[in-house]
């Protein structure tokens, strides 16, 4: 046999039997979404008791498990990571507000050194524009918010890191309709929260949207990263099996 030959009998064997893309336990993803919806429709609405805050809690940890069943590298286990102190963040915040934050700034600040070091090598000036405005608007428009001038210095600190995260999410090479949005979709939920110790305290729209926003925001982001992870892993096997 020559060489070539060879080279295309090894290609097509390593084609056959390189581990799919297709993530592991997808029931478990779908049982995330269910959950986040079944909290937005019912449990966002009634007292707030443990059991309640376990509830809106169990989507994100869900999406945590299933996306460390999923890892199969350091990446993997980063964005476990992320949702994990997602979920913590759920948990807390319904304590106390400052408490809350901290899980929640811990995870951006992982999410950043995991989208930096998949940023992408060359972006078009558009893209590269929107990243910086996200990086510097977040945390400007959450200083301006809250009718309590005294807690925006704090509030603009947390929003530095959670604009940072989407400008990174952004700037990535992780797919934009999915992680990238995701993000956009976490800072636009922060910031109505935001609102609601503001301008919009007497409107039913934060209450209606932010639960929403942000659980589709953390499955986009799951789900985008998983996946991509996945298919850059098999990539990286077929590559060394040829």
């Amino acid at each position: 046999m020559t060489k070539l030959a060879r080279r295309v009998a090894n290609a097509h064997h390593a084609g056959m039997t390189a581990t799919p893309s297709t993530p592991r336990a997808t029931w478990l993803f779908l049982a995330a979404l269910l959950v986040g919806a079944s909290y937005c429709l019912v449990g966002q609405h009634t007292i707030v008791t443990a059991p309640v805050i376990a509830w809106k809690a169990a989507a994100v940890a869900l999406l945590a498990i299933w996306a460390a069943l999923n890892a199969r590298g350091r990446d993997g286990w980063l964005i476990a990571i992320i949702l994990a102190l997602g979920a913590l963040g759920d948990a807390t915040i319904e304590r106390n507000q400052v408490v809350g934050a901290i899980p929640f700034l811990a995870g951006h600040i992982v999410a950043i050194v995991l989208y930096l070091h998949h940023r992408r090598s060359a972006r078009v000036p558009s893209q590269t524009a929107l990243a910086l405005l996200l990086l510097v608007a977040t945390p400007v428009i959450a200083f301006l918010l809250p009718a309590e001038r005294a807690i925006a210095p704090g509030i603009a600190i947390y929003a530095l890191g959670l604009g940072a995260m989407a400008a990174s999410a952004w700037a990535s090479r992780f797919p934009r309709y999915r992680v990238g949005i995701g993000a956009v979709l976490f800072v636009a939920s922060d910031l109505l929260i935001f609102a609601r110790m503001g301008p919009l305290a007497g409107s039913i729209l934060p209450y209606l949207l932010i639960m929403p926003l942000y659980l589709a925001g953390q499955a986009l982001i799951a789900w985008g990263v998983v996946t991509t992870l996945l298919r850059w892993k098999d990539d990286e096997d077929l590559h060394h099996r040829l």
